[in-house]
């Protein structure tokens, strides 16, 4: 298990590694990188972000599935997760929605803007929105190919080279 000093860090990054291998080979998934506190020294972040490029013509139903299951491995030790989401040209268009059952009009406590829209995509641009900087380069991107853009705390580095050798 983990020490205190590790904090939550080993288990973030083991639900990374097991969304990454999950969605990879979804049919409009483009790129997947990761960002925020996980790729600083941060002891103990409180959550962990993904950034996804897709496709726009992609079926995001697969891709919210494992959003969830990757937000329900993160809630079960009290920590949060973020799949957010651009497109091929690098335009941040949301995050994945969180409910499984995703059409217009079946949650009035929904906040996206186009509710059902695009199902599964959770257009909050007027609550989150991310940089567009950190959209086309950000901190590393782990496929379709191994991209670092700085320094890396030891364990992503090990997260990362194991992509990176990966076959």
């Amino acid at each position: 298990m983990n020490t205190a000093a590790e904090g939550h860090r080993p288990q973030l990054l083991d639900g990374l590694r097991r969304f990454v291998r999950s969605v990879r080979d979804m049919p409009g998934v483009k790129s997947i990188a990761v960002l925020g506190s996980i790729v600083t020294t941060k002891p103990n972040p409180k959550d962990i972000d993904v950034l996804v490029v897709i496709a726009d013509e992609a079926d995001l139903t697969p891709l919210a599935t494992a959003s969830r299951r990757l937000q329900g491995h993160a809630q079960s030790f009290n920590r949060g997760a973020d799949v957010f989401l651009a497109d091929e040209r690098g335009a941040y268009i949301g995050r994945t929605c969180h409910w499984r059952d995703c059409r217009p009009g079946v949650r009035r406590s929904c906040d996206a803007l186009h509710c059902g829209r695009r199902p599964y995509l959770h257009d909050d641009l007027d609550a989150i929105r991310l940089n567009s900087s950190l959209v086309v380069s950000p901190p590393v991107t782990l496929w379709p190919h191994v991209e670092r853009r700085g320094q890396l705390p030891p364990d992503v580095e090990e997260i990362v080279a194991a992509f990176e050798h990966a076959v």
